[in-house]
């Protein structure tokens, strides 16, 4: 089944931070806090996401405070950082939630991201994903993580429902 049929039937899209959200560098202050580059297309994907009725959950290994305040502008709660395990993270938001995996569509980028990747209806991959995580990909983005793939992504789950451009 191609990626348009399995868009339509998306109710939560589930993000990767580094490399999809942002170009998976890590930049350091001289106090040695960590900063970020977010896109601002992708957070403005995202609120529309959530104004059309589209659960948005993110899941990284890593933990960071620009992470924190990013998803709290964008009106983000799910927002799960430090994860392990991120298929065990994956089957207990979807329990939580109520939502069936084959509703999920997770974009990731790299290898701790495909065992949550194969479980999902929709997976999802920004243009510099590793080549293992595009093979698994049912669908890749033209733009790179950082650089609008998730606005990418979010236009094309928001035209399967006929929401896109947002009013």
């Amino acid at each position: 089944m191609t990626a348009a049929p399995r868009a339509a039937r998306i109710r939560l899209l589930i993000l990767d931070v580094d490399g999809v959200l942002t170009d998976g560098g890590l930049l350091y202050g001289a106090s040695g806090e960590e900063t970020k580059r977010f896109h601002v297309h992708d957070g403005l994907a995202l609120v529309a996401a959530r104004k059309a009725g589209l659960q948005v959950a993110v899941l990284s290994s890593r933990a960071s405070a620009a992470v924190t305040r990013r998803m709290t502008e964008l009106g983000l709660s799910e927002v799960h950082q430090g994860v392990g395990d991120k298929a065990a993270a994956l089957v207990a938001l979807c329990e939580r939630l109520g939502v069936p995996a084959s509703a999920v569509a997770m974009m990731g980028d790299d290898l701790p991201d495909l065992p949550a990747m194969t479980r999902v209806g929709l997976a999802l991959a920004p243009a510099n994903a590793v080549a293992e995580v595009k093979r698994a990909a049912h669908w890749v983005a033209r733009r790179r993580g950082g650089d609008g793939a998730v606005r990418e992504a979010v236009e094309m789950l928001l035209k399967a429902r006929r929401a896109w451009p947002p009013r």
